[in-house]
């Protein structure tokens, strides 16, 4: 992953690893970019999902996106996997698919969880990934018996690309972004013919922040499109509560039970304790002492202080006096540096189960990058385009981005010269009012306990606000990080999930 962002908000999901300079940094050009003839490539296959034999059909496809003079902007990649034939489509599901960054390819996802094939890494998250050959499987886990499939890479990702007179502003920004994959969503039904067919949206990171407010904007434009359901992996709807940066209150108390469980898998805290008993005592301690000491601030007493001091390294794992001298306040990339410094390792922020060796054992922060990153990214990178040549004869004469178009992305979520005072991204309340229009509508938010970018706490914390209609909302946890498919008894547990989710009415 490249180096964390100092900015409050693109600090956040860079699971775009190395970004790739070229249409993402929208150059000011004065020639438009030629409009080239759409690529389609249509494969058939046959596997075996949720113990059914099914045939079906996979796509890859670019789709033009059009300005409001219809003029053609942008090329949509995606790979849809479709039953083939689809028969009912009243009775069979869709399911788009995204990631995050922003700027990230839907790569992880189809390669890590919901693609027909998937590449495996060490379960355990210790050997890191190295170098060719990796190991691609069939998924036994598929979901291809229940709901068809649609992956979408956004503009600057994937083979996604600006052409005619599209610019990067069109589409490198919170809103611009949602506005590219409404459009998307609804051409893909209309010309597959699935506007009666159940929907529903999967995304990841950055991708549950696009879901929240995608779902409003499917409502819109004269053209109301109501969705059955939202999963979202690894969320991040409300960026106070997954920023770890100074003065932020919020990230303090979030990021604290995720602290705690990754304390205990490393053996730094809680033993003799099972995990979910130990995160809820935290819990306790973060809602009931914790919170109101943050506020009173500088009116604690010594002995108060010192007691705080205490329980958050009994919590973390951490010296007690390291966290007197820091204020009762961790933020994360000093405990991914902190937790293992005797044994000269730092953390994953991805997930806390990676470990890094680094050369500078005493920097602030972790300086080769995230180790849950670097340690697998390029057997996904290999995979997909392995994946892609041999299986879905898909040969498109430029290079699959696996990052890109988030370098300058855009927060703003007002037009220009209007004011807008900047504060952190929140697409939360989006999600309730669109519940609350659309009461058929449910949502899956899954977390992992040792993700230390988009914390579970904060998952919680975020969903019991915001006007979420909770007694539609499914949570679950997993025993692994921000990607919890990549260690194996997660992967079974997620897809057991997910399927539960999707056919239970």
């Amino acid at each position: 992953m490249e180096p964390m962002k100092k900015s409050l908000l693109g600090l956040l999901f860079a699971i775009c690893f190395s970004p790739v300079f070229s249409q993402a940094d929208d150059p000011i050009e004065t020639t438009p970019k030629p409009i080239p003839k759409a690529m389609v490539f249509e494969t058939l296959h046959q596997g075996v999902f949720g113990g059914k034999t099914i045939n079906y059909k996979a796509t890859g496809k670019e789709t033009f996106l059009t300005n409001g003079s219809g003029d053609s902007i942008a090329t949509i990649w995606s790979v849809a996997y479709t039953k083939n034939p689809v028969g009912d489509v009243t009775q069979r599901p869709v399911t788009f698919i995204f990631n995050g960054g922003p700027g990230s390819a839907s790569m992880w996802l189809h390669m890590g969880f919901f693609g027909p094939k998937v590449i495996k890494v060490d379960s355990d998250a210790i050997e890191d990934d190295g170098a060719a050959p990796y190991n691609l499987v069939t998924n036994e886990q598929g979901l291809l018996d229940i709901t068809d499939l649609v992956f979408i890479d956004p503009v600057g990702t994937g083979y996604s690309r600006l052409v005619g007179k599209g610019k990067g502003s069109d589409f490198y920004g919170l809103n611009e972004d949602v506005a590219s994959f409404a459009q998307f969503i609804r051409t893909w039904v209309t010309e597959n013919q699935r506007w009666f067919s159940p929907k529903y949206l999967a995304g990841e990171s950055y991708g549950t922040t696009r879901a929240a407010y995608l779902g409003k904007a499917l409502e819109g434009s004269g053209q109301n499109m109501a969705l059955n359901g939202m999963i979202l992996i690894s969320q991040a709807l409300d960026y106070a509560g997954s920023t770890s940066i100074h003065h932020n209150m919020t990230s303090y108390i979030t990021y604290l039970p995720s602290m705690a469980a990754t304390a205990w898998y490393h053996k730094k805290a809680g033993q003799g304790k099972r995990l979910e008993d130990f995160v809820e005592e935290c819990r306790r301690f973060t809602y009931s002492t914790y919170t109101p000491a943050l506020y009173k601030g500088n009116l604690l007493s010594a002995t108060e202080k010192d007691a705080i001091a205490e329980k958050l390294a009994y919590f973390t794992g951490l010296d007690k006096t390291y966290i007197i001298h820091s204020d009762l306040r961790i933020l994360m990339g000093r405990f991914q540096k902190k937790l293992l410094e005797d044994e000269g390792l730092a953390i994953g922020r991805l997930d806390g189960r990676f470990m890094g060796d680094e050369a500078d054992k005493m920097a602030e922060n972790p300086h080769l990058g995230d180790a849950a990153s670097y340690q697998i990214s390029s057997a996904y990178t290999a995979a997909i385009n392995h994946y892609f040549a041999s299986d879905l004869k898909i040969k498109m004469g430029r290079p699959y981005i696996t990052s890109g178009g988030g370098s300058n992305w855009r927060w703003r979520t007002v037009p220009d010269g209007q004011y807008w005072e900047p504060m952190p991204v929140n697409t939360a309340p989006y999600l309730g009012e669109t519940m609350r229009r659309n009461p058929a509508m449910k949502v899956m938010v899954a977390s992992g306990y040792y993700d230390l970018i988009t914390p579970f706490f904060d998952a919680e914390y975020t969903f019991a606000r915001n006007g979420i209609v909770t007694d539609r909302v499914t949570m679950t946890y997993y025993e692994a990080g921000h990607m919890m498919y990549t260690h194996e008894p997660d992967f079974v547990a997620l897809a057991k999930d997910i399927r539960e989710f999707l056919t239970t009415k």
